[in-house]
């Protein structure tokens, strides 16, 4: 998995170098993932738009070694701990969702998210015997639900 972090960092410094933006890709494992944490002057632009060149980097990476990493691993794109950060925005949000589905014992859905963002939230609850999660909708609609465990 080393060899592939170092090959997903040098495809996406050549990436970011041939859209002529100022930044620089560094690469470290964490358990079965390698992560690439983008760093410089152009930094910013990535988040612009709630992360969506961000995501959409990570994406374009992911695709281009999909076949060499292995069956857990995938391969995360940040900037300046940017998904440090949402992940615990998005769990602070699920946690605050469930306790008002318990409360109103109405479901509740968020606005559209990404399949990152859905799973983040899916395992933030996967131990809740109260709740359930699901993914509802199509595409970039595509909504996360939850709702009293019956």
């Amino acid at each position: 998995m080393h060899t592939i972090c170092q090959n997903s960092q040098d495809f996406l410094q050549s990436l970011l170098g041939l859209a002529n933006f100022h930044l620089s890709v560094d690469s470290k494992m964490q358990q079965d993932n390698c992560l690439l944490d983008i760093m410089g002057d152009d930094s910013g632009m990535l988040l612009a738009t709630g992360g969506e060149l961000l995501e959409s980097l990570e994406h374009i990476v992911n695709k281009a070694f999909i076949h060499q990493l292995p069956h857990t691993g995938r391969i995360i794109c940040d900037v300046n701990n940017y998904r440090l950060n949402r992940e615990v925005e998005l769990q602070t949000m699920a946690l605050h969702a469930s306790d008002q589905v318990n409360r109103t014992q109405t479901p509740f859905i968020f606005a559209p998210m990404t399949a990152n963002e859905r799973r983040v939230i899916h395992e933030a609850l996967a131990d809740n015997p109260l709740v359930l999660t699901e993914s509802v909708g199509e595409g970039n609609a595509r909504r996360l639900k939850i709702s009293l465990r019956l």
